[in-house]
């Protein structure tokens, strides 16, 4: 029969301290924002430990009067009128990038943008 001794134990201990710092690190916990406003004015923080902290950052960020929205394991888009950048634009947040792009830039064209492209985009760690 096989004894445990103290050597592994302190392997067993480094291992849950590693499992219990990631725990506290994992993307479970990441919060992101996008702040967007006129004229192609953005800000995005991502991987936040909260969406309203994540939401100060982006709107730091943001020059003049933003809007901002908040994710939680999700993505978020901002597309504008390449055209006239101080014209229609349009934002979405969604579950996937590819879904918060198309949304952002339809929004965009349903505000009059003649020319949509995406600005920014951020996802938070899931994302």
């Amino acid at each position: 029969m096989r004894q445990f001794g103290v050597r592994s134990c302190g392997f067993a201990a480094v291992l849950s301290a590693f499992i219990l710092i990631f725990s506290l690190n994992s993307p479970a916990s990441a919060a992101g924002a996008l702040s967007v406003g006129q004229c192609g004015a953005y800000g995005q923080a991502y991987d936040f430990p909260s969406e309203q902290v994540a939401a100060a950052e982006s709107r730091k960020q943001c020059k003049g009067d933003c809007k901002t929205v908040t994710m939680r394991k999700a993505c978020a888009a901002f597309a504008l009128d390449m055209k006239n950048s101080c014209g229609a634009f349009g934002y979405a947040v969604a579950p996937r990038i590819s879904t918060a792009l198309n949304s952002a830039t339809r929004k965009c064209y349903e505000h009059g943008g003649k020319e949509c492209v995406i600005r920014a985009w951020t996802c938070d760690a899931r994302g």
